[in-house]
């Protein structure tokens, strides 16, 4: 367990909203401030921005939009722009991913990765910038011919989450860059850090002013302010699908294009002939990682019963000697909660899974001693979970396991799609048949095989969720098709 804590005066940042180029104070002059998860010092103060000023950020927006270089630029221009910016990102990967670590308490290693990850975005959407085309669809006449265009979508509002703040922002901003967009982000509140970071980036890589603006604030004020815009065309957001539902309500005014990853609650299915060593560690991920703060989390594990016993006592003992603690210690492995109310939330709902006559087999303890400063709770595993109990169906966002043993495959696949969520799925065994027809069957939008977060989630391939997890998909080439119209142009020849 590590205890030590690395913060100095100068982790205390200062941040202004980011407008047409330009760092400004919010049009109140009110702040937001952010203290650290992990001990409660401050660790940022950024502008707390509202109605005006995400007027003046869509308006730079769409100025540069309408009358800019950026949407007209020549596709190669635009591709060195989006390499310069990953370059940057690289060079600046420890300071930015020490920024997030302070902010949401991720530890240090993983949040350099995370900037490295989103460099890597911007050089793939800067290799499809490339390689964009539209049809020329020949007609039943020889006068004419048709022509099918890709256009940007205009504007786009970006609502981002806080538990990967830079990276599920790149997917975003990225394609949205490689079509000719502009855009407003609006970030977390507790991690606006990393947005206002890739500010500078984007600037410093040559990307004209007005095209990416930031404004950061409350999600009630700035969040519905920029989805009901009618100088918005787009609204991409992250986040959970009780405010996605709001988010589509807000937009229909003005009929926006809305696309949105929302929550999930991702069952993990192992059979009896997995590797198990594998598995476990697969598990253990798959839940664990950013202290179960992320929308794919294998929240469900769902375990064959002829293994179920010794798989859970293998995974119930990596969970108890997980290293704990300083999320800038590079030793942790998981940190604390964000805020106050997650870690309310989390240890609520851990109450719920000890009154419901599951089996606590792990942790379910806030941690004290030298930890008592921070948000820190143990990774925690309930065993033998009916399916219809909350633990097993709500998305809690923490380090909180349902375990479900299931007998045949038919009974995997029924416990499995038994959610309202739709969004990633893993399965663990040797047997190429049974995989495929697994996956085949799970209602969500990712499914690993063997696998669980440690396999990646390539760029290449499309991510979104079925059901309440989400519309539309981020990443691969569908990713970039969200920030595109279809112009169909009928051309009459030899008029």
């Amino acid at each position: 367990m590590s205890t030590s804590t690395d913060t100095t005066p100068a982790d205390l940042a200062t941040y202004g909203l980011y407008i047409d180029g330009s760092w400004t104070d919010s049009s109140s002059g009110r702040t937001l401030e952010r203290t650290s998860p992990s001990d409660g010092s401050l660790v940022g103060r950024y502008a707390r921005g509202g109605r005006e000023d995400v007027d003046r950020a869509v308006a730079a927006a769409r100025r540069a939009f309408d009358e800019g270089p950026w949407p007209g630029l020549a596709a190669p221009e635009r591709a060195a722009v989006m390499r310069a910016a990953a370059d940057l990102l690289r060079e600046r990967a420890s300071a930015i991913g020490r920024r997030i670590s302070l902010e949401l308490g991720k530890p240090i290693t993983m949040a350099r990765n995370e900037v490295v990850l989103t460099a890597e975005v911007f050089d793939y959407y800067a290799a499809l910038a490339l390689d964009q085309r539209g049809e020329l669809v020949s007609r039943h006449t020889d006068a004419a011919l048709g022509l099918v265009l890709k256009e940007p979508v205009g504007v786009v509002g970006m609502i981002t989450p806080w538990n990967f703040p830079l990276l599920l922002l790149s997917w975003k901003v990225a394609p949205a860059l490689a079509a000719g967009c502009t855009m407003v982000a609006k970030p977390a509140s507790l991690t606006p850090g990393s947005t206002l970071d890739l500010a500078e980036v984007l600037a410093d890589a040559g990307v004209p002013a007005g095209v990416y603006n930031v404004v950061t604030g409350g999600g009630g004020e700035v969040g519905t302010a920029l989805t009901e815009h009618p100088g918005v065309d787009k609204i991409a957001f992250t986040g959970s699908t009780e405010v996605g539902q709001t988010v589509m309500r807000s937009a229909v005014g003005t009929v926006k294009r809305v696309s949105m990853e929302l929550g999930g609650k991702s069952p993990n299915i192992v059979f009896a002939d997995a590797d198990l060593d594998q598995a476990v560690r697969g598990a253990y991920w798959g839940i664990f990682l950013n202290t179960g703060q992320a929308c794919q989390a294998g929240s469900r594990l769902l375990v064959q019963r002829s293994i179920h016993e010794e798989f859970v006592a293998r995974l119930s003992e990596l969970a108890r000697t997980s290293r704990i603690g300083d999320p800038l210690d590079k030793r942790t492995q998981i940190g604390p909660l964000v805020d106050e109310n997650q870690i309310e939330t989390v240890l609520r709902y851990i109450d719920l899974g000890r009154r419901s006559g599951a089996e606590l087999v792990a942790g379910g303890n806030r941690l004290g001693g030298d930890l008592a400063g921070g948000l820190f709770v143990e990774p925690t595993i309930f065993d033998d979970v009916a399916p219809e109990h909350a633990v097993a169906r709500e998305e809690i966002f923490g380090p909180v396991l349902a375990v479900t043993p299931f007998d045949t495959r038919d009974d995997a696949v029924r416990l499995a799609n038994d959610s309202p969520y739709g969004l990633a799925a893993a399965v663990w065994t040797k047997d190429l048949d049974t995989a495929l027809r697994t996956a085949g069957k799970l209602r969500a939008g990712t499914v690993w095989v063997n696998a669980y977060h440690d396999a990646g989630l390539p760029f290449c391939m499309p991510m979104g969720g079925y059901k309440a997890s989400g519309a539309g998909r981020e990443l691969g080439r569908e990713g970039l098709a969200q920030y595109f119209e279809t112009k169909s142009v009928h051309l009459r020849l030899g008029a």
